[in-house]
């Protein structure tokens, strides 16, 4: 069960280059979201309004393991791509699968934001701020190419009906979102004047990409549960996925106005600065009302036997963003309400973390999760 919901069903058919590297024939781009679920535990943990001992090294060890592992799945895609194109071209092709390359782009960019967040007491600043440069530009690039792309091969491609809505669909386009939310952290690393305004002005422009996509699908996904029901059991942990757009984009606007000040003038600064709140404290709200729901479906999924799958880790990277989020709003708004909204769904977070490493460690050990779907 765990490998069906990421792979085709044209993934059972033999192919001439499957004797080659056979293990990463079934290795999909829906792997990317362990990166980031891993990832986000560093970013929304050096974010908390509330630091205990210890937990600067806790995000650094986190941090090196999403690294580590970034590097890893790089390795083993680009073999996939080499020893397996058939299948990756499957891939591409199966509406189920190609929403999840734009987990490729958020994996980039949160082990980017990773690196000058925490990363940068190990290897240095100078160092971080290049990493970030080059995994920022390249998630970001990515995740716009993807954006257009996976959309267009909807449209063009895939046969959809609206029963199949998910909220997988909106991976490809939080991504320019996860840019909008870290980019910040770049600009006070770049020259006063026209190159910091340039960042900060693009950066609301993704913001406004995805924003503007996600009210498009959104509707799609929730009129599909409405009239078609629960989705079935092993995808149920995606409707956690809702909370992507939600918390990133809080935590973007936010983000941004922090660096408002440094990069453009009045009265856009101040403007910027209140839109911060203005728009986050509402969108926060939605996303506290979506995360009940979601609780409630699993809740149910579980006690009708859900078992593991890697839709898993959509109860990662999606909390993680409502963390940052809510840190973000304390820190505008004074608000202590915030602050403990944020430790709480910090700890919910560590707690999904827990449960997805453990079962898809387990999963790798016994070739399971590597294995041709049935």
């Amino acid at each position: 069960m765990a490998t069906t919901l990421a792979l085709p069903r044209s993934a059972t058919a033999p192919a001439p280059l499957a004797h080659k590297a056979p293990a990463l024939r079934h290795l999909g781009p829906n792997w990317y979201a362990a990166v980031m679920g891993t990832a986000i535990i560093a970013n929304a943990g050096a974010s908390l309004p509330y630091q205990l001992p210890g937990q600067r090294v806790a995000c650094q060890l986190f941090w090196a393991l999403s690294a580590a592992a970034l590097a890893v799945l790089l390795t083993a895609r680009a073999g996939h791509w080499i020893h397996h194109r058939d299948q990756a071209r499957a891939h591409l092709l199966d509406p189920a699968v190609a929403p999840f390359y734009g987990c490729l782009s958020m994996a980039l960019l949160a082990v980017g934001a990773g690196t000058l967040t925490v990363g940068k007491d190990l290897i240095g600043t100078g160092p971080a701020v290049a990493a970030d440069t080059v995994l920022f530009t390249a998630g970001t690039a990515t995740g716009l190419l993807i954006a257009v792309a996976v959309p267009y091969l909807m449209v063009v491609r895939h046969k959809v009906e609206p029963h199949q809505a998910t909220p997988v669909w909106l991976l490809p386009v939080v991504a320019p979102m996860v840019s909008a939310a870290v980019g910040p952290l770049l600009i006070p690393h770049l020259p006063a004047g026209q190159p910091r305004e340039a960042l900060l002005l693009t950066c609301y422009a993704m913001f406004g990409i995805s924003l503007l996509a996600t009210l498009l699908m959104l509707p799609l996904v929730f009129g599909r549960l409405i009239v078609s029901g629960p989705l079935p059991l092993a995808l149920t942990p995606a409707l956690f996925l809702v909370l992507g757009p939600l918390g990133q984009s809080t935590t973007a606007v936010n983000q941004l106005a922090d660096m408002a000040p440094q990069s453009i003038g009045a009265p856009y600064a101040g403007a910027f600065g209140a839109f911060a709140v203005v728009y986050g404290v509402p969108v926060m709200g939605f996303a506290l009302l979506w995360l009940a729901l979601s609780a409630a479906m699993l809740v149910r999924a579980a006690r009708r036997g859900m078992g593991f799958a890697m839709t898993w880790w959509a109860l990662t990277f999606p909390v993680g963003t409502c963390v940052t989020g809510a840190a973000a709003l304390a820190r505008h708004t004074g608000l202590t309400a915030f602050a403990w909204l944020a430790a709480a769904l910090f700890l919910a977070l560590v707690t999904a973390w827990l449960l997805a490493a453990a079962h898809t460690l387990r999963g790798l050990a016994s070739g399971r999760l590597l294995a041709a779907p049935r």
